[in-house]
């Protein structure tokens, strides 16, 4: 933990606080001491990944941006929390009965532009626009899928002060009023108008899917709409799976960032409370970039991990409304979302191999999927202890 004084003054002036009692750092002293970090930590530790946790909002993009392309790390809030949403939204189209391919069809509401809320917007646009050939024309297609809302309502060009990380996603003032929105529009209003196939929750704010948002998803134009109340812990989640339920009705999909319980629809039907938990993908991407022996974690190898972890589910299951994986099978996830990364890695040439392993070796490894599966598995820590016996005498 990296402590930069704080800005709360009953704990400056509380002589028992035992963090630094200074206000918080910012500016370029702020960025000098994560410099200083970022090269002591990689000079005492050359194969180091470092996961980013819990920075603010306002320096969660800066610093990813600023290390990404010359460190092995990932903020996980922005980038685990993108990948792990992004393999809910294909598992969803998946639970709709349509093929993978189809998700830059999606129209997508967002509540929340936050880190978490603007990663995930970022990470599902690159995902279309891969879908869709990685061109320009496929970029700003894609772009104009999303409707994000904040506090202040529907973002849109016409907003001041906007955040940087924000203005990709505002809505032309011109194409809005034609959908009868226009800045600042609430929630209610946007999900009436666009009628989405996913409500997508990143806000913080428990209980911003009221009775009357989910009212207005019921116009939505697709017969099995996605509700993603992806905000955690369970206090400043969007909205339960049970009021998801009752007000939308037993036809959709519900994932969540914290743990609920299913529901019980009724006449045997359970409505399935998909719990989208980033521990679903950081082990494997950490194992995969570590095993691979790449100097940075790519878009590519992000987009491997989140696209393995959407394949895991059966096509039984997912048309059940399964869309992420029980959590008792976490390690076999990571082993699969491991040999995913390294496979990208592999086809990105930036695989270098990692001690004994070279990267000529691992390009041949990576050519057979079940030597892959056993070279991350060999290298897999096993929680097995030996027994132990104790003897009197």
């Amino acid at each position: 933990m990296i402590d930069v004084g704080t800005n709360n003054e009953k704990l400056l002036k509380n002589p028992l606080y035992l963090g630094l009692q200074q206000h918080r750092l910012d500016g370029d002293e702020y960025i000098a001491v994560i410099d200083e970090f970022m090269e002591a930590v990689f000079t005492r530790w050359p194969n180091v990944i470092v996961q980013f946790e819990d920075f603010q909002s306002k320096w969660a993009f800066k610093l990813l941006q600023r290390y990404r392309n010359a460190h092995r790390m990932f903020n996980d809030d922005v980038q685990g929390t993108a990948g792990v949403a992004i393999a809910g939204l294909l598992g969803a189209v998946r639970a709709q009965g349509r093929p993978m391919i189809d998700f830059p069809k999606q129209k997508i509401v967002v509540a929340g532009a936050g880190s978490a809320g603007i990663g995930v917007v970022n990470a599902a646009r690159k995902t279309m626009a891969r879908m869709l050939g990685n061109t320009e024309h496929a970029f700003d297609s894609a772009k104009s899928q999303f409707w994000v809302v904040d506090a202040n309502g529907l973002i849109t060009d016409e907003r001041e002060n906007i955040d940087p990380d924000a203005l990709p996603f505002a809505r032309n003032t011109n194409e809005a009023g034609r959908q009868g929105l226009r800045e600042g529009s609430s929630l209610v209003e946007v999900v009436r108008q666009v009628r989405p196939d996913v409500l997508l929750g990143l806000s913080g704010v428990g209980g911003l899917f009221s009775k009357e948002v989910l009212e207005a998803l019921k116009g939505s134009t697709s017969a099995k709409p996605a509700i993603f109340a992806m905000s955690n812990p369970t206090k400043n989640a969007e909205c339960t799976p049970e009021e998801a339920f009752s007000v939308v009705g037993d036809n959709i999909i519900f994932a969540s960032g914290s743990p609920f319980r299913d529901v019980d629809l009724g006449n045997g039907q359970i409505g399935h409370s998909n719990q989208g938990n980033n521990m679903y993908l950081f082990p494997g991407i950490g194992l995969g970039t570590l095993l691979s022996g790449s100097r940075i974690i790519s878009d590519g190898m992000l987009q491997a991990a989140a696209e393995r972890l959407a394949a895991y589910i059966t096509e039984d299951e997912v048309l059940k409304g399964m869309i992420f994986p029980p959590i008792s099978k976490i390690r076999d996830i990571t082993k699969e979302v491991a040999a995913a990364v390294v496979k990208e890695a592999v086809e990105e040439d930036l695989a270098e191999g990692y001690r004994d392993i070279d990267a000529r070796e691992l390009q041949k490894i990576c050519q057979n999927e079940e030597e892959v599966l056993e070279y991350v598995e060999n290298s897999m820590w096993s929680p097995e202890y030996p027994t132990l016996v104790y003897k009197r005498g």
